[in-house]
Order: structure tokens, then C-alpha cells, then sequence
């Protein structure tokens, strides 16, 4: 094992050609023992199309690959690797202090540095169903984490109407939660959206009408919206976009797959990793799938325990897993949930209604709030050239991916989902 400084930070590696200062196992340790503020750095080397950075959560993460789907799944006994890992490096990777850097990136400074110590700054395109309940959601909850929301719209009455009807909403009630601070809202102009820490997309085009005869909806909408979607990520990346680009129009997994490898490419429509990194890209879609399977579960006989044991992974739609329990996982259970929750949508639409305000709310507002503060949320994020819906957080390491002990028919279906995401997004 060999031992690395750059810049001030501390790292390790089993790679002896990493190009940083060489120091001792005992420098490193010390000065560590002496700053609890600092974390340390695991150093590997794979390729620049794969994600940058992540936390180290788990001490087999260090001989795991990391790119993998098998990311969410924890081993059910130890690795006899474990042995070679100083028992000092456990002890803070238990602590929260250990991140993976994937040194074989051109861009991986960007992780060195420290995160938001203010209330960040949002932009939102796209203020139609699902867009302008996100706003209000974001408007109503937000005030602890969100300065300021930047809206924009090609109709430009929809702007001036929301700009003016979101900044009056107050409360004068003292102590209310609701005066921690409104958010701002504000109108952007198009070339001013990435001038902020989240973008939002919630741009789409045409939902088909309530009444087609059509099972999947978001499939519908993917080459609409990808072509919609190809210019923001063109912005970002001729902008440099150092903030997180949230998807939320459907179908998030596909469409956020888009955006990295469209951001990532020349005028040549060559592949350069100039453009945003995997880490920069998150989908907002299975929030309400999980919703709508509580929603389900509650509606069953013993079935309490879902709100604490159940899951979901995988897509806003065809494709989606649900668990009932990740603990004691029944087949029959899950696959009856999963069925109800990907068919919930035609069940508002034969109500007469477009099924828009929970998805809004649930998969957008309340999950986009939760990636800001780093709690656990449901969103898709990178894994091995596909983005995936699971439940994650973001911490001061990077991206960290809920890992349980999985039944080997529950991780079959959700690689199998997985695999179908990676042929349909190259």
C-alpha cells in the first residue's frame, strides 16, 4: 500500500505510479489523528467514462469495483482481502472520512473541493404541470436550503406570472417553519441557466391526452424530449457548469444518460469528457414510485412493515422493482406492488386527469430538497454506463448508495433492469 499528498489532502492506493507526493504511512496517519476535519482519499485507476468520486461507506468497498451494480448490494461475509487494510483506515472509513477518487479523470479536482457552506441557488425550465408544482413545492419547503429559484419558460406571460404570484406567498404566523426564509423567485433568461448550483429540466413535450390507449407515457416522450434536453446539455457544457443538472421531464433514466454523453462530446461528436460528470447528473423520477407503492402496501393486510423494509429501484415505469421487504423479501408480494404502482398512472388517467401532482411533489420537490440536504432520497444516478434509481444520499464524500444483504432473486431483477437501461441508453 502506498501513501500520497496533493495539495494538502491525504491519500492512499495500492497503485504505486499515482502522480503525487510519496509520503509515510505514519505521516499521513498522524496528521489525520490530529485534523478530524480532513478526510482521506482512496486512490484507483480505471477509466474517464466511468463516475469520479463516491463515499466509502463499507471497508469491502476497497476491493470491490465501485462501477459496478453490484455498488448496492453488501456481501454477506467478509473478503479475505480485508486482512491487508490497516485497522486505522477502518476506523475511518466508520467515522465517514474515506472517499474513492477515480484518478483516471481529467477533471477529478473538481473533487477536491469543499462543498456549499450556503444556501444554494436554483433555476428551473420548463413551468407546466409538472414544472410549476415543483416550483410551489420548492417555494412552500424550501427556505432552510434554497436562496433564490430562477424560473424560465418560452411563454413568457407563464414567467411573469408565476414570478409574481410565488413572491407573495408569506406567513406572518411567529415561529413559523414557513419563515425560515422564502426562496426568491426570480426570472432567468435561457443563456443565464447554468448560472446556478441545480439546474432543473422540466421542459417536455406534448403528454399524450388522457384517454390514448398508451401504457408507458414517458417512452412516448423520449425522443421529444431528448432532442429538447441535447441543448441544455450543449449550454453546459460551452458554460463549464460546475453544479448538479436534475432531470426531472420523463424518462429520467434515458433522458440523463443523454445529457452526460451529449455534454461529453466535441463539435465532432467525439467522445472528450469534457462535459459534465457523472456525478453532476441526477434523475428525479422513482420517488413517487415509491410513493405509490406505500400507497398500495397500505391498502393490503400485513403489510405495515413496507414503509420501513420496502424498496424501489429502477426506472419511473416498465422496468421498475419493487421489494417489499429488504430484509425478508417475498416474490409474490413484490411483484403484485410493482405491477400497481407501474400501472398507477393509467388509473388517474382513466379518472379523466393527467397524473402529475404527486410525481411533482414526491419525485421532484421532496427528493430534490432531500439531495440538498443529504439525506436519503430516491433518484437514478451513475452506475456502470446506465443511470439507476435507488435509494441514496450525498455526504461530504460524495454519492453514497443505500448497500444491503439482497435476496439473490430481488438482485437478479433489478441487474436485469439495469442491463436493459445500458442497451437502450448507448
Amino acid at each position: 500500500m502506498y501513501y500520497y499528498k496533493k495539495d494538502g489532502n491525504c491519500a492512499f492506493s495500492f497503485d504505486s505510479e499515482v502522480k503525487f507526493e510519496v509520503v509515510s504511512e505514519l505521516e499521513i496517519r498522524s496528521e489525520l489523528e490530529k485534523d478530524t476535519t480532513k478526510k482521506l482519499y482512496y486512490l484507483h485507476k480505471t477509466d474517464a467514462g466511468k463516475r469520479v468520486s463516491y463515499a466509502i461507506t463499507d471497508p469491502e468497498m476497497i476491493f470491490e469495483n465501485g462501477n459496478n451494480i453490484e455498488i448496492i448490494r453488501k456481501k454477506n461475509a467478509s473478503s479475505p482481502e480485508l486482512r491487508d487494510l490497516p485497522e486505522w483506515i477502518v476506523d475511518l472509513i466508520s467515522q465517514g472520512r474515506v472517499q474513492y477518487l477515480n484518478i483516471a479523470h481529467p477533471l477529478r479536482k473538481l473533487f477536491l473541493k469543499k462543498p456549499l457552506n450556503r444556501k444554494w441557488r436554483v433555476n428551473i425550465a420548463g413551468l407546466g404541470d409538472v414544472g410549476s408544482n415543483l416550483l410551489i413545492g420548492l417555494k412552500l419547503l424550501g427556505g432552510d436550503v434554497i436562496s433564490e429559484i430562477g424560473i424560465f419558460s418560452n411563454r413568457e406571460n407563464v414567467v411573469k406570472r408565476y414570478e409574481m404570484e410565488m413572491n407573495q406567498i408569506y406567513s406572518i404566523e411567529e415561529g413559523s417553519l414557513l419563515n425560515s426564509g422564502y426562496p426568491v423567485i426570480k426570472a432567468v433568461k435561457r443563456e443565464n441557466l447554468m448560472d446556478c448550483d441545480m439546474f432543473i429540466f422540466c421542459a417536455s413535450a406534448k403528454v399524450p391526452e388522457v384517454g390514448s390507449e398508451v401504457r408507458d407515457v414517458r417512452m412516448v416522450q423520449y425522443e421529444s424530449n431528448r432532442e429538447i434536453i441535447s441543448k441544455y446539455a450543449k449550454m453546459a457544457r460551452h458554460q463549464n457548469f460546475k453544479g448538479l443538472f436534475a432531470v426531472v421531464s420523463d424518462p429520467v433514466d434515458l433522458l440523463c444518460k443523454a445529457v452526460y454523453d451529449i455534454s461529453n462530446k466535441n463539435d465532432l461528436g467525439l467522445f472528450d469528457h469534457e462535459g459534465l460528470l457523472p456525478e453532476q447528473i441526477e434523475g428525479f423520477g422513482l420517488g413517487v414510485m415509491f410513493a405509490r407503492a406505500l400507497y398500495f402496501s397500505d391498502k393490503e393486510k400485513n403489510m405495515s412493515y413496507f414503509k420501513e423494509e420496502g424498496r424501489a429501484f429502477g426506472p419511473h415505469g416498465n422496468g421498475l422493482v419493487i421489494a417489499d421487504s429488504i430484509y425478508n423479501y417475498n416474490k409474490e408480494k413484490s411483484e403484485s406492488i410493482t405491477e400497481k404502482t407501474i400501472t398507477c398512472n393509467l388509473m388517474v388517467r382513466e379518472l379523466g386527469f393527467k397524473p402529475y401532482i404527486a410525481p411533482a411533489l414526491s419525485s421532484g420537490a421532496i427528493s430534490i430538497l432531500s439531495r440538498i440536504r443529504g439525506k436519503y432520497h430516491y433518484s437514478c444516478v451513475f452506475i456502470d454506463d446506465a443511470f439507476l434509481g435507488v435509494k441514496n444520499r450525498y455526504s461530504l464524500n460524495g454519492l453514497e448508495i443505500e448497500r444491503n444483504v439482497l435476496d439473490d432473486d430481488l438482485f437478479d431483477k433489478i441487474k436485469e433492469t439495469h442491463s436493459h437501461l445500458q442497451s437502450i441508453g448507448r
